[in-house]
């Protein structure tokens, strides 16, 4: 059993920044990929960044050079900086690991970027 835990979501006014914060527990391989996706309303679900166990990084076009991700494997935690926040960033987004060809997902956190 695989669990994720997020944090850090809210309403924030465009030009501003959040950190997404995700704690993952139960029996988790060494060798994995966490990463962030999100998904706005009639919109499918779509990556914003992921990292590897070993450090490889991976961002969508649309928040490169506004966003990190990074994550603290002893802690089985990843983080995703979201800065210069746009209106078209407003999404639930939700958490992920992936291991020996599963996915686990978060419950999501709402992210709204007011005008």
């Amino acid at each position: 059993q695989v669990q994720l835990v997020e944090s850090g979501g809210g309403l924030v006014q465009a030009g501003g920044s959040l950190r997404l914060s995700c704690a993952a527990s139960g029996s988790i391989a060494r060798t994995n990929t966490m990463g962030w996706y999100r998904q706005a309303p009639g919109k499918q679900r779509e990556l914003v960044a992921a990292i590897t166990s070993g450090g490889t990084l991976n961002y969508a076009d649309s928040v490169k050079g506004r966003c990190a991700i990074s994550r603290d494997n002893a802690k089985n935690t990843v983080y995703l900086q979201l800065n210069d926040l746009k209106p078209e960033d407003t999404a639930v987004y939700y958490c992920n690991i992936n291991f020996w060809a599963d996915n686990y997902w978060g419950q999501g956190t709402q992210v709204t970027v007011s005008s």
